[in-house]
C-alpha cells in the first residue's frame, strides 16, 4: 500500500468499510505500539501487554468509525490515535486508580496528547541512543537532559514527545491539537531553543561548581 492509495481508502472508510479499516489500522500500527509503549505508565511495564491496549483500540476503532464518518477533516492516523490514546488512558484508570493521572487537569493543549510524556522516559530514549563508547557517561547525561527536560512547560515537552519520539508530522502535530500548521512549527522550534538553553545552563552551572 502506498500514501497514494490513502485518499480512496478513506473515502471507502466514510461508507463504513470495516475491512478497509483493518487494512488501515495494519499501516498504522507500528506507530500506534511505539506511541502505547512510550506513554504507557512505568508501573504498569510488564503488567500490561502494548500489543492488547492496540487490539482493544482497534475494538474501539470499529465501534467509533460512525464518528469519524461523520466528521473525515481530521487526518485519519489522528483519529486513530485518539481512539487509542483514549483507550490508554482507560488501562492506566482501570489498574491504577486514583493513582492514575487526571488528564482532565492538564492544560487544555497538552490533553489531546494523552498520558503525560515524562522527562524520564524521554531522556532515557534519548540516552539510549548513545554509543558504547559513551556509557561510562550515561547516567551522568540523562541526569542533565531530565533535569532540563523539567524545566521546560509541559506543552514544549508534549511536542518534542510528538514530533522525536512519536514521529508525528508537523501537520499531525497541529491536527491533534488543534493548532495551525505554522504555530506548531513555532512551538517546537521554541521547545528545541529553550531545551538547547536548559543543557547549556545546566552544563555551565556544573562547570562552575
Amino acid at each position: 500500500m502506498t500514501d497514494d492509495d490513502i485518499p480512496g481508502m478513506v473515502e471507502c472508510l466514510g461508507r463504513g468499510d470495516q475491512e478497509t479499516l483493518a487494512q488501515l489500522f495494519s499501516r498504522h500500527q507500528d506507530r500506534l505500539l511505539k506511541m502505547i509503549e512510550f506513554r504507557l505508565d512505568a508501573r504498569l511495564k510488564g503488567r500490561i501487554s502494548s500489543a492488547d491496549v492496540l487490539q482493544e483500540a482497534y475494538i474501539d476503532a470499529l465501534k467509533r468509525l460512525p464518528h469519524f464518518v461523520a466528521d473525515p477533516s481530521v487526518p485519519f492516523f489522528v483519529w486513530l490515535r485518539t481512539v487509542t490514546i483514549q483507550r490508554l488512558i482507560e488501562v492506566h484508570r482501570q489498574h491504577l486508580g486514583a493513582q492514575a493521572r487526571d488528564v482532565s487537569k492538564e492544560v487544555s493543549l497538552v490533553q489531546a496528547a494523552g498520558p503525560e510524556a515524562s522527562s524520564e522516559r524521554m531522556a532515557e530514549l534519548m540516552g539510549d541512543l548513545t554509543s558504547p563508547s559513551q556509557a561510562a557517561q550515561r547516567n551522568e547525561t540523562l541526569a542533565q537532559v531530565r533535569a532540563a527536560l523539567d524545566q521546560l512547560e509541559p506543552i514544549d515537552r508534549e511536542v518534542l514527545a510528538l514530533r522525536h519520539f512519536e514521529e508525528l508530522s508537523n501537520q499531525e502535530v497541529a491536527a491533534l491539537l488543534g493548532i495551525q500548521t505554522a504555530a506548531a512549527s513555532k512551538r517546537y522550534i521554541r521547545a528545541i531553543e529553550r531545551l538547547k538553553n536548559a543543557l547549556e545552563l545546566g552544563l555551565s552551572s556544573e562547570e562552575s561548581s
